[in-house]
C-alpha cells in the first residue's frame, strides 16, 4: 500500500479547533506521525491542542519554509512508498492556498500519491462568502506591491478588471500594513466601488463589513496587526 498525502487545515487564530473544523480532522491527526509544516513550534502546538493524548516524541516533522532546500523537500514524500501517510499542515487555514504547500501537492501528483483534502477554514472563501459580492466570478491576487505608486496602479488595474469582467478581486496585506492599505484604497478607488474588509475571521474579534468607498471614507476600523482579506468590486 502506498501512503497518502493528507492536506490538514489549521485554525486562523487562537480558536478551539473543533469549533471550526470537523471531527474527521482530529481522527486523521491521531493516525499520522509524519508531517510537513511551515513552522514546527506552531504545528506541534496545533497537533497537541486537537489531540492532547498524542505523543509528541513519536512525531517526525519536516520543514517547508523559506530556508528549505529543494533537493531535500523533493524527498519528503519518499516515506509514502513504505505505506506511511503524510500530513501537510498550513501555518493558518488550508494548505496550498496562499501557502507554500502547493509544491508538495504537485510532487504527490507526480509520484502518483493520492491527495486527500480535509475540510477546514479558508479565510479567502469565508470572506468571499460573507462579502455580498460576485461569488460566481472572483480572483485571488495575493499580495499587492509594497511601493505606494505601484500599489495604487495595481489597485486601479484590479478595479478596471472588476468592472470589465464583473469579477470580484481579492487580495491580502501584511497585517501591520493593513491601515496603510485602507488609506490607499480610500484615496485611489472610485467612490462607487464596493470594498469588503474581513479581519480576524472565526475569532471572537471577527470584523466583516462591505460598503462603498464613499462610505468607507467615514469609517476607520482597527485593523492593526489583524489578518485581513480585502475584496473590491466595481
Amino acid at each position: 500500500m502506498i501512503g497518502k498525502l493528507y492536506l490538514i487545515p489549521t485554525t486562523l487564530g487562537e480558536t478551539e479547533p473543533l469549533e471550526v473544523m470537523p471531527l474527521s480532522v482530529k481522527k486523521v491527526i491521531e493516525q499520522i506521525d509524519y508531517y510537513i509544516v511551515e513552522n514546527e513550534k506552531s504545528a506541534r502546538r496545533f497537533i497537541k491542542k486537537i489531540s492532547p493524548k498524542k505523543q509528541q516524541g513519536t512525531l517526525s516533522i519536516k520543514l517547508l519554509d523559506k530556508y528549505a532546500v529543494q533537493e531535500e523537500t523533493q524527498k519528503y514524500l519518499d516515506v509514502c512508498a513504505n505505506g506511511t501517510n503524510v500530513g501537510l499542515l498550513s501555518e493558518a487555514g488550508v494548505p496550498a492556498v496562499a501557502d507554500p504547500g502547493s509544491s508538495i501537492v504537485k510532487l504527490a501528483h507526480q509520484k502518483n500519491i493520492q491527495v486527500v483534502p480535509l475540510v477546514g477554514p479558508s479565510s479567502i472563501l469565508l470572506a468571499m462568502m460573507s462579502s455580498g459580492m460576485n461569488g460566481q466570478n472572483f480572483a485571488f491576487n495575493g499580495y499587492l506591491p509594497i511601493e505606494k505608486g505601484d500599489r495604487k496602479r495595481a489597485l486601479k488595474e484590479l478595479e478596471k478588471l472588476s468592472l470589465d469582467k464583473g469579477q470580484s478581486q481579492i487580495f491580502i496585506e501584511t497585517p501591520y500594513r493593513n491601515e496603510k492599505m485602507l488609506t490607499d484604497l480610500k484615496a485611489t478607488l472610485s467612490p462607487l466601488t464596493s470594498l469588503c474588509i474581513a479581519a480576524d475571521i472565526t475569532l471572537p474579534t471577527e470584523y466583516i463589513k462591505t460598503m462603498s468607498i464613499a462610505d468607507w471614507k467615514h469609517q476607520q476600523p482597527d485593523l492593526h496587526k489583524k489578518p485581513a482579506i480585502f475584496i473590491i468590486q466595481k
